[in-house]
């Protein structure tokens, strides 16, 4: 990278459940556009430490800053407004609503910043190969189809960074290496930075960088 400023510093991060410590002198940094996977064995607080990074769970020590805020210093509802605006999710459960067809799936994000845009669910569901399936409900659909609604809901607001966990993990080996071509191209083409949490070597070989978490930190 050039000298550029991250777009993403972690810094001395630490989690702990009461006495047990989940990981402690976790440092980071991402830049835009970069592609970042994250792997390490289970229970050493992976999804942990993507929730940290998206402000959604409490750390102990240690700071979480995006493009300079730190979202330590962020009240909940401040939170949840700055997460709103730059930061897109993939999750391996899919986590669409299921009372909801896939365009307002997909149309959530830009609803809940007041700027609904019906053309631009539409351009995200034709780029994820689901044209013409915007009125159809969750239950209609294979698990492939889901995680590409997913996809196009993470960036149909044009957020800044994207996290992923696992996103390949309910899927079966051909689906997992077309759903992950997916991610990456379209993660390319909004210029996002790219967080992934996987089990997955065939995903974390497709990053530019693999980090491994461990209980003391990254290496």
């Amino acid at each position: 990278m050039t000298g550029a400023a991250p777009l993403l510093q972690v810094r001395g991060l630490a989690r702990r459940y009461g006495a047990q410590s989940v990981f402690e002198n976790v440092h980071l940094e991402v830049h835009a556009g970069e592609f970042v996977a994250i792997v390490g064995d289970s229970g050493v607080g992976k999804s942990t430490l993507l929730n940290c990074l998206a402000g959604l769970d409490r750390w102990d020590a240690g700071q979480v800053l995006h493009q300079g805020v730190d979202l330590g210093r962020l009240d909940d509802t401040q939170r949840a407004l700055w997460r709103r605006s730059h930061v897109g999710f993939v999750f391996q459960a899919f986590h669409v609503l299921p009372h909801l067809d896939v365009a307002q799936n997909v149309g959530l994000p830009l609803l809940l910043q007041g700027r609904p845009d019906a053309a631009r669910v539409g351009q995200m569901l034709a780029a994820v190969g689901l044209d013409g399936l915007g009125d159809r409900l969750p239950h209609q659909l294979s698990g492939g189809q889901l995680q590409r609604v997913a996809i196009a809901r993470a960036l149909v607001h044009r957020p800044a960074l994207l996290l992923a966990d696992e996103p390949t993990g309910n899927l079966d080996p051909g689906t997992a290496a077309r759903i992950m071509d997916l991610l990456l191209a379209q993660t390319r083409e909004h210029g996002a930075a790219l967080v992934l949490v996987t089990h997955s070597a065939a995903a974390a070989a497709r990053a530019a960088r693999v980090l491994h978490l461990t209980a003391q930190g990254i290496r």
